[in-house]
């Protein structure tokens, strides 16, 4: 197909439509092919076949109509809709779709079911096939149109339907009989009230297309029957200039005219009659299956061979094979962000505008690789290829220079004024070129001239006219009024090699070199170097911005120079920090800089206050239109234009950025709250939300529709009750929160578009998560009560064991003075009664036989020697038995030296101690008993047994400490034994009582003229000492056996 020109009356009946517009969706100055365009099929996971329409609702969602039914889109991710509404048919093949202003979405299918989509349901109708839905669309309030074939035009408004079409004339039909059949068309319409009663007269078939144009006139557009229009509630009909015309879309225009998209081509209504006039001839006999106007005024047609543009400027077609090439167009939309979505029978496509316009050189010359550029007062962009020539882009034009035999050199550098051109060139030294009388005129300068050197890297041409050339690696040369002054190291220079040249507001010409910065003023040189605070002293590029402040691009980064000092940006991109091939400036005060992998905007006060925030610095991709992101290493290869536009020069290609269009934001994101779950189990969000505390894990799951780069979408979550702030921005869009406390919390979520704006009125969800059991109030209160009574209970237990052990100890005390007692009786007590008795018997004597009163006295003080002697034995017997020593042996062994002094000879048996097993410590107040028994048993030993050999045997077993007492004495009598006891002495069962108290097992075994043995078995887990594990255990033991000695 080729691209014709309008004739200049198209022109001019559309040009007032254009003017009119201000806001740009997609540029019209652009080709076809230099929108940025993306295309969805089978192979992206779009299931649904040929697309037949498109719509967009207000959440922004892209919704979808495919011969396989319907489907929605959120910018990454299809949904396809299956059986929507219980108990009946999946939603089938998808006609038309129209998104009103009322939220609604209306879905008209290929059987003519009409479904409409609200707050995330469907309504379905009711035996609308006697109603004939056959086509819906939009009038100019936002509200829904509908052609049916029984009730004619409708339109939903407020809640329900109303019929368009004034009552038919009286004789007509019966009055009664239409009224009748209406009610029942009435109530099959599921959500028609108050439809008038009439019919329909004509067009007596099904509509095709349907439009309201801007004077309120409805049109129909019929398969077969050609044209209608409805005014003031009558219906017309208009006869098309076409044979067997098809209307498939009706686009309506300003002042009421309409274009009129059929099988044989558009045409025209101008408000009075059907006509061709003013429709380029190129789409008089194309076959038009849709056709749109987007908010810049042009006019997209999709035929059945692909999709045209038309505007202003002149048609466009997809001539170069890159939107939907070769496909019929079924359907067009434009959506809120401007993108145009294209519908082909293989699935959708999208074209947006971009950023940045690429221009694909490599298709006009032999290498797309760039080199300087250069753009001059007459819009000529002029750029240089690496690997060689020279040429200029204009209206899309590229044409190359042949003269000087610049095609066949490598262009190095351009400068230029208005009049003339300026390179610097690897091999043919610099050139001076003039345009005049239709050719250019060149003049250049080489070595044979006084130029330095041949290789001219850098040309800066400043403000009074002269031009500076520096040289590859031999220094710099001035021309002025044709004259050459050079500049070598040996003139001050830090190098011969000068990579770029810029001039100073007050003159200082600034020289780049791979070794420092050289400044050269009023015949002075100077060099800033890493000394002095550059990051590198390999300079690239130079620029001095509008506030005179000079910016040096080196190897290892950015840097600029401010009142004689040198700075490096701080808390800026690690991009920033990489290898700076160009800087520009626009007019809004950004900085556009190429690096060796990136191309990026910064804002020029944020570098130089040293606090870049979010949305102060942008990284530009190939999403957004460059051809690649490497730079090129050249004098200029990012400059600004006279209009304010940035060029660059990168190594895949040359783009151009508009800064106006590129700070002019796109529509904002509309975040979505999409599901919540805990634990992964989805929670019904139709409800207020409630969560058990007793869940670990919950997770928000949300999206941001946009349409236009939705990869560039980015999120911000806050969770009030538990987060202080904002989240960092992040792409995830899901949020995940753990074990939070029972209370109230509100969910929130924000979204930015790929310009970094963020759209602060973002949806909210509020959440209660309910305490568990053990966190309610009445449960604290009742644990708060059980600690008290535990608390009062442990201390009338802690009173009782007090009691308890004063009770023990009062025991103890009786139980000693009660052997006390019997010991003083035994012994002290018998004597003296003895005494008494010798006394006594004495003083009767003495009147009758002296002598025997004598020897009476003599026994009774023989008696009284035996009990001092007993006295003394008693009174160490009732000392105190609280024992301060651990060691059982060593006790015994003290006790049996004492016993054994206290002997009628002073001598005594011998006496010994065994001990067996490792000893252990006693646990005191068992020891206590355990001593008392012992003491008790070889007290015996040593005072009545006449042993001439007493021995204590000590055995610390593992579970059992055993006391053995034996000696080899006369023996204790055999009815002692059996009766456990002497009359009228305690020692014996004082002994079996201490023992069964203190859960011991005593036993004796005597043999006359053999000796006696005395055994005494404890459980160890009760007299040993143990650590603070059995302490209970034996604690409770203890209060048992104390209670057992009661």
């Amino acid at each position: 197909m080729k691209v014709h020109r309008l004739v200049g009356k198209m022109v001019a009946v559309f040009v007032v439509m254009f003017v009119a517009q201000t806001v740009h969706a997609v540029d019209p100055n652009r080709a076809l092919s230099q929108y940025m365009r993306e295309s969805w099929g089978l192979e992206r996971g779009f299931t649904g076949g040929a697309v037949t329409s498109i719509a967009q609702t207000a959440d922004g969602f892209l919704w979808i109509g495919t011969e396989k039914g319907l489907v929605r889109f959120d910018g990454l991710s299809f949904h396809v809709f299956q059986q929507q509404i219980p108990a009946t048919l999946p939603i089938g093949p998808v006609q038309e779709l129209v998104a009103d202003s009322q939220s609604n979405l209306w879905i008209l299918l290929a059987n003519t079911t009409i479904l409409r989509y609200h707050d995330g349901k469907f309504d379905p109708g009711h035996s609308q096939a006697e109603v004939g839905i056959t086509s819906i669309g939009r009038r100019r309030d936002g509200s829904a149109l509908l052609s049916s074939l029984a009730l004619g035009p409708l339109a939903y408004h407020a809640g329900k339907f109303d019929v368009l079409t004034a009552p038919q004339a009286p004789g007509r039909s019966d009055p009664a009989q239409a009224a009748v059949m209406n009610d029942e068309l009435s109530s099959r319409l599921s959500w028609a009230t108050g439809v008038a009663t009439h019919r329909f007269a004509k067009p007596n078939t099904a509509v095709a297309a349907v439009a309201e144009t801007s004077d309120g006139v409805i049109w129909l557009g019929t398969p077969d029957k050609g044209l209608f229009y409805l005014r003031d509630g009558q219906v017309h009909s208009v006869a098309l200039e076409v044979d067997d015309g098809r209307v498939n879309c009706l686009l309506p225009m300003e002042n009421g005219e309409l274009l009129i998209g059929t099988d044989k081509g558009v045409l025209r209504w101008n408000g009075s009659k059907i006509t061709r006039e003013g429709v380029p001839s190129v789409l008089w006999k194309v076959s038009v299956l849709s056709a749109i106007r987007d908010r810049d005024g042009n006019i997209w047609i999709g035929s059945s061979h692909g999709l045209l543009r038309f505007n202003a400027l002149g048609i466009s077609s997809d001539d170069e094979g890159t939107v939907a090439s070769g496909l019929a167009v079924n359907t067009l939309f434009e959506d809120r962000e401007g993108n145009i979505w294209i519908g082909t029978p293989r699935g959708i496509e999208r074209l947006r505008d971009s950023t940045f316009v690429s221009y694909a050189v490599d298709n006009d010359l032999r290498s797309a690789s760039g080199g300087p550029v250069y753009v001059d007062a007459g819009e000529r962009t002029w750029f240089a290829p690496l690997d060689g020539g020279l040429h200029w882009l204009r209206d899309g034009k590229i044409e190359s220079v042949n003269a000087a035999g610049l095609d066949r050199d490598v262009v190095y550098s351009i400068t230029g004024s208005r009049d003339e051109l300026w390179v610097g060139r690897q091999r043919g030294g610099l050139t001076r070129l003039r345009f005049t009388n239709g050719a250019f005129e060149t003049k250049t300068y080489t070595h044979a001239d006084g130029l330095l050197q041949d290789s001219v890297y850098a040309v800066h041409r400043n403000r009074d006219g002269s031009v500076w050339a520096g040289t590859l690696n031999g220094g710099v040369s001035e021309v002025r009024d044709g004259k050459l002054t050079s500049y070598t190291m040996a003139n001050g220079m830090p190098s011969n090699a000068v990579t770029s040249i810029a001039e100073g507001a007050d003159g200082t010409m600034w020289f780049a070199t791979p070794v420092g910065l050289t400044q050269l003023s009023h015949g002075q040189w100077r060099t800033f170097t890493e000394n002095n605070g550059l990051p590198s002293p390999d300079i690239d590029c130079l620029l001095e911005d509008s506030s005179h402040v000079l910016w040096v691009g080196t190897t290892s980064g950015l840097a600029y120079l401010n009142s004689g000092t040198v700075h490096i940006p701080r808390n800026v991109p690690e991009a920033l920090h990489e290898q700076i091939f160009g800087v520009a400036e626009d007019t809004n005060g950004w900085l556009w800089v190429a690096t060796s992998n990136h191309v990026l905007r910064v804002k020029r006060d944020r570098l130089l206050s040293g606090v870049a925030e979010e949305g102060d610095v942008r990284e530009y991709g190939t999403i957004d239109g460059l051809s690649g992101v490497e730079g090129v290493k050249r004098q200029q290869s990012v400059v600004a234009d006279p209009l304010g536009r940035i060029w660059f020069s990168m190594n895949h290609g040359l783009s151009v950025v508009d800064p106006i269009r590129a700070t002019h934001s796109t529509a904002p994101v509309l975040a979505k709250i999409d599901a919540v779950s805990v634990d992964g189990v989805p929670i019904d969000l139709a409800t207020s939300v409630r969560v058990p505390s007793v869940r670990q894990r919950m997770t928000f799951n949300f999206s941001g529709v946009s349409l236009s780069v939705p990869e560039r979408v980015r999120y911000k979550y806050r969770l009030d009750g538990f987060d202080r702030g904002w989240s960092d921005p992040v792409g995830l869009r899901e949020a995940v929160y753990t074990n939070l406390d029972p209370g109230s919390y509100t969910f929130h979520v924000i979204a930015s578009n790929s310009d970094g704006v963020w759209n602060m009125d973002g949806p909210s969800l509020n959440l209660t998560v309910v305490p568990a059991f053990y966190q309610t109030n009445w449960f604290l209160l009742l644990c708060a009560a059980t600690v008290a009574v535990l608390a009062w209970a442990v201390y009338q237990w802690h009173v009782g064991q007090v009691t308890s052990r004063m009770d023990i100890q009062f025991i103890e005390r009786l139980s000693e003075r009660t052997r006390i007692a019997r010991e003083l009786h035994d012994t002290l007590l018998q004597s003296f009664q003895g005494l008494i008795l010798h006394f006594q018997t004495a003083r009767d004597l003495i009147p009758r036989d002296p002598s025997e009163a004598e020897k009476s006295l003599d026994s009774a003080l023989e008696s009284a020697d035996q009990a001092m002697v007993e006295g003394r034995n008693a009174i160490y017997d009732i000392r105190s038995s609280t024992l301060v020593d651990d060691d059982l042996a060593h006790m015994i062994t003290t006790l049996g030296r004492e016993l054994g002094a206290n002997s009628e000879d002073g001598t005594g048996p011998r006496f010994s101690v065994v001990e067996e097993g490792t000893a252990k410590p006693l646990d005191p107040i068992f020891r206590d008993d355990v001593y008392h028994i012992v003491r008790e048993a070889l007290r015996n030993s040593f005072k009545h047994s006449e042993a001439q050999k007493i021995e204590a045997e000590i055995t610390y077993g593992k579970r059992l400490l055993r006391v053995r007492i034996r000696d080899d004495g006369k023996g204790i009598d055999r009815k002692v034994l059996e009766e456990g006891e002497r009359a009228g002495h305690w020692g014996l069962p004082g002994m079996r009582e201490r023992a069964k108290r203190i859960s011991g097992q005593l036993a004796v075994w005597s043999e006359a003229g053999v000796g006696t043995e005395v055994e005494l078995n404890l459980p160890g887990s009760l007299v040993y000492e143990a650590g603070s594990s059995q302490f209970l255990l034996r604690f409770f033991r203890r209060i048992g056996t104390r209670d057992k000695g009661l």
